[in-house]
């Protein structure tokens, strides 16, 4: 289908779970903006938030600490990113039992982009985990940690044709995985013969679909074309004309957005990752619409600060 249709029954949001996606801010500035944008999503009692890791490992420090401040503020449970770009494997390890020191116990294992950017050649350190397989092998080797990893539902671009994308999927489940999140699409039949293709495999973890909000049409565009992600004709043309009318382009973002996942709904997908891209509104405004309410603050269970000491 080129389209989605908008239906929504009226308890539809209590068959739904959402997980979103940060990534570490570089000033005091972009924390505070996090900071809001944390609590702002709150309240929509996520089933777990993310905080990426960047190019080469170039996030580290930042990563921790964001996930510690939300493990420690907040009631969400969190995870790390995690890449075996330009590490050794002891370095890698070093990294995992910081973070499980200090009671991170969730990960998003990924082989990661060169410190180049995306769609540059990858090139993986002679003493390193060579993919996200062996970087899952490592993980469970040193915990029982909550790890999730990477699906495409258009195959990885410097993956030659779908079977040998899916062997490596199943790689990282038989290392440990508990579920897949995918890179972001707009055209849901790709996710579902994905997804069945997944199955035939002998793949039965959950495939969460991550779900890019729209935020600004040209920016994830280019963004696309460097992952390999397709842009559908009839997208561009809900956002034509929208350059220099934000207000508008946000209202179309937000029904996009909302018509996708309720169609997914409807094929039987219950779990759901946004790339917030660390704002709230669209997010927000879009959870609203398919029916996930804010819960007040009372209804908040108060967190603990966390002490490190639980087991994984």
């Amino acid at each position: 289908m080129n389209q989605f249709r908008f239906s929504r029954r009226p308890d539809i949001g209590d068959k739904i779970r959402v997980s979103f996606e940060f990534f570490p801010p570089k000033t005091d500035e972009m924390e505070a903006r996090l900071w809001e944008t944390v609590k702002r999503l709150e309240p929509l009692k996520p089933n777990f938030v993310s905080v990426t890791y960047g190019a080469g490992g170039s996030t580290r420090e930042r990563t921790a600490r964001t996930v510690r401040r939300i493990l420690n503020e907040t009631g969400i449970p969190a995870a790390a990113h995690l890449t075996c770009v330009g590490a050794t494997r002891e370095e890698v390890d070093a990294v995992i039992r910081d973070y499980f020191a200090t009671g991170i116990k969730r990960f998003v294992a990924l082989r990661g982009d060169p410190a180049s950017g995306v769609g540059q050649a990858y090139t993986p350190h002679p003493g390193g985990y060579q993919n996200g397989a062996e970087l899952v092998s490592g993980l469970k080797a040193i915990a029982d940690f909550d790890i999730s990893v990477a699906a495409y539902p258009e195959k990885h671009p410097e993956s030659p044709d779908f079977a040998t994308d899916i062997e490596m999927l199943k790689r990282k489940v038989d290392n440990g995985a508990k579920r897949a999140i995918t890179q972001f699409f707009f055209d849901n039949d790709l996710y579902e013969r994905y997804v069945e293709r997944v199955r035939r495999a002998g793949i039965y973890i959950p495939i969460v679909p991550g779900i890019q909000p729209v935020h600004n049409f040209r920016q994830v565009a280019n963004f696309a074309s460097r992952a390999g992600a397709h842009v559908p004709a009839w997208l561009a043309e809900r956002f034509e004309g929208l350059d220099n009318d934000p207000q508008t382009h946000m209202l179309v973002a937000s029904a996009v957005a909302a018509e996708q996942v309720l169609d997914l709904v409807e094929r039987g997908v219950g779990d759901f990752h946004f790339y917030t891209m660390n704002r709230s509104d669209l997010v927000f405004a879009i959870c609203h619409m398919i029916g996930i309410r804010a819960h007040q603050a009372s209804e908040v269970p108060v967190s603990q600060p966390n002490t490190g000491s639980a087991a994984a």
